[in-house]
């Protein structure tokens, strides 16, 4: 026996899967699909809402170096908003490198709920509902995977 993929809660074997608290045999299924859900608008403001944290600070740095070249005052009091517009310009990199990686995860979690459906001799079942896409995709290979022809006998 093969094992294609083994969670608590999912497991694909060369002779049966076991999802939603229920087993079923290779044989018994006859067809596999699979559904995507509503576009989940909160999760994608909350990426726009990272994009706009990162890059505010940059624009206000560039907006600090633009008044400092276009006022007319000493050259002290330009090369101090230069720099200042400089500073914080770079001060948002070690931030931009924390909020990128909370944007990454976002995007493996996914946008939308995903389903994998099932027919067998009862009708459809529900085999599987997550939010995680990255989740959703090994499960859903490993599925088609244990369901090729060559291994199924």
């Amino acid at each position: 026996m093969t094992m294609y993929y083994r969670d608590p809660e999912v497991l694909i074997t060369s002779s049966s899967v076991r999802m939603n608290g229920r087993e079923f045999r290779l044989p018994e299924l006859i067809q596999v699909w699979y559904t995507k859900g509503a576009r989940s608008w909160g999760v994608i403001a909350w990426r726009g809402a990272l994009g706009l944290t990162i890059m505010l600070p940059l624009f206000v740095g560039a907006f600090a170096v633009l008044v400092a070249v276009t006022m007319d005052a000493s050259v002290t009091t330009t090369l101090t908003w230069v720099v200042g517009g400089v500073l914080l310009g770079l001060a948002v990199v070690p931030v931009a490198d924390l909020l990128l990686e909370r944007v990454d995860r976002s995007y493996d979690r996914g946008s939308r709920s995903l389903e994998i459906w099932g027919r067998v001799r009862e009708g459809d079942v529900l085999l599987l509902r997550t939010d995680n896409a990255q989740r959703f995709g090994q499960i859903y290979r490993a599925l088609q995977r244990a369901l090729e022809p060559a291994v199924r006998r």
